[in-house]
Order: structure tokens, then C-alpha cells, then sequence
């Protein structure tokens, strides 16, 4: 079913908007937030509350881009729910990995103006990822958007873990340098 469609099965409190975007974007919600958690049912539990979200949201909201926005949710959903199992003790060292590999490229949340400045530097790297090449922008993004393991990538992409690795540093020393260039303190 077109995203179009799903959408306007939202705005009209269709029940079947829900069926349909699970249909759709199940597969896509639960790996998503599986790669953050690596627990089956917080996993289910978070694209549960994503479709609980989409129903809510919609209407008012009108998403452009309805996969993104689904995974916007669900990522959203799975890292708080990461944030608090650690704060419990209970594990996720895999993604406490993951966020710290990106420490120094992005600044402390300690500024008052946080919202505006996390939404400044979103803008940035969004430009950044777009001067790169198709390969090197892929790795970033499977890496710190959907959370894939390098040796995931690497299967996905047909290249060695090694290439991974490399693209990966390289592309956070040039993402720190073009925020430190735009003026963003790190």
C-alpha cells in the first residue's frame, strides 16, 4: 500500500492505518530498534508505542517522507528505553559503544540552548552527509543511524570489516572538523 494512502487511512481514525503500516514497515520498525536494544521484547515494545505514536501524531501531522518518520519514532522510542536500562544497570554496552564512538563530534547536552543547537548541528551534519560519496555516506548512516555492526556492513556492502572501520574514522575526524569549522564547540 502507498505511503499516501496509509497516511490518509490515519487522517480519517481508520483502524486499519496500524495493520497497514506493520504490514509495511514492521520488518523495517523491529531491526531498527533491535540493533539499539538487543532484546526482543523491549524491540516489540518499541514499535508497539511507535504505532501508538503515528496514531497520535496523525492528524495534525502530514510526514513527507512516512518511512523516515516511522523510524524517527522507533529510534527515538528504543534509545530512551536503552538510556534507562543503563541508568538501571541492565546492560547495553554494545550501544554505550556505539553513541561514544561519536563523543567527539558532538557537543555536551549541558547548554541552555540545547534544543535549538541540537537542531543547528542536525542541520550541519545532514549538509556534511551530503558532500559525501554514496559508499562512505551508507556506512555512516547503517552505523549510527540504523546501528548495524561493522561486520554487518561490511556483509551488506560486499567489503571488508577493515574498509568499514577506516571509512568510519575517517568520516568522524572530517565530521568533527567541518562542525569546528561551521563554529560548533565540541
Amino acid at each position: 500500500m502507498d505511503d499516501d494512502v496509509i497516511i490518509r487511512l490515519y487522517w480519517d481514525r481508520d483502524q486499519s492505518a496500524i495493520r497497514a503500516t506493520a504490514e509495511k514497515y514492521g520488518t523495517f520498525l523491529y531491526n531498527l530498534s533491535w540493533n539499539i536494544l538487543r532484546s526482543f521484547p523491549d524491540a516489540e515494545e518499541c514499535v508497539n508505542d511507535t504505532y501508538l505514536r503515528t496514531w497520535n501524531a496523525i492528524p495534525p501531522a502530514q510526514p513527507t517522507a512516512f518511512r523516515a518518520w516511522l523510524g524517527r519514532i522507533v529510534r527515538n522510542l528504543s534509545l530512551d528505553r536503552w538510556k534507562s536500562a543503563r541508568a538501571e544497570k541492565r546492560g547495553g554496552d554494545a550501544v554505550e559503544m556505539l553513541l561514544g564512538e561519536l563523543d567527539d563530534c558532538v557537543p555536551t547536552p549541558d547548554q541552555v540552548e540545547k534544543h535549538l543547537e541540537d537542531q543547528e548541528i542536525a542541520r550541519l551534519i545532514s549538509v556534511f552527509l551530503r558532500t559525501l560519496s554514496s559508499e562512505t555516506r551508507t556506512i555512516f548512516l547503517r552505523r549510527y543511524w540504523y546501528g548495524d555492526s561493522m561486520t554487518e556492513i561490511a556483509a551488506k556492502l560486499h567489503c571488508s570489516e577493515g574498509k568499514v572501520k577506516s571509512s568510519l574514522f575517517r568520516t568522524r575526524k572530517a565530521l568533527r572538523s567541518y562542525l569546528e569549522k561551521e563554529g560548533v564547540v565540541l
